[in-house]
């Protein structure tokens, strides 16, 4: 069960579990597109995602819930929870993931001033939540240390990819 496919619709994406963490993103918007990109190589994971060009609030809504309800089954039939902790430069993140069935996004990152690409709202905090939606996990992402938005965002992200590639974790699998 290496691989999960979304239907055709918003977006459409592609996720090999046992991957060497390749990328093939376009959301629409080039931040979150590189942002991605260290999730998956953090996870190693090979995901090809497209999203439905619209919005960019709309389309970074898109992204985290079209990787969300890919990872959903690997999520549970997995190992069902993971945590790292990363940086980037002075930058460092906590993330915690488990399976639920009432999925939730518990954060003490507010970039609601950063303007990521434009954005007048926080970017992460968007595709975080509708990421835990679409998954149906419980995300706790906690913020260390770090003051540079592209730092923070990074070091999140990264942590983010190495939780979830633990989540996904076949049972019983040794980790590496």
């Amino acid at each position: 069960m290496g691989t999960s496919n979304q239907a055709p619709g918003r977006s459409g994406i592609r996720v090999e579990l046992r991957g060497t963490g390749a990328a093939t993103i376009s959301t629409g918007l080039p931040v979150l597109d590189r942002l991605l990109e260290r999730l998956v190589e953090y996870a190693r994971f090979d995901v090809t995602l497209e999203v439905e060009p619209g919005a960019a609030e709309a389309e970074v809504a898109e992204a985290g819930s079209a990787l969300g309800r890919a990872l959903a089954a690997p999520l549970r039939n997995g190992r069902g929870y993971g945590w790292a902790m990363m940086a980037s430069s002075e930058a460092l993140a906590s993330v915690v993931l488990e399976a639920s069935d009432a999925p939730l996004l518990v954060s003490n990152v507010d970039l609601t001033e950063a303007r990521i690409g434009g954005i007048g709202t926080d970017v992460a905090r968007r595709f975080l939540e509708r990421l835990a939606e679409g998954a149906g996990m419980t995300l706790h992402v906690r913020l260390l240390n770090g003051k540079d938005t592209q730092h923070v965002l990074e070091a999140i992200f990264k942590a983010l990819g190495v939780a979830l590639s633990q989540a996904c974790e076949t049972k019983g699998a040794e980790s590496g």
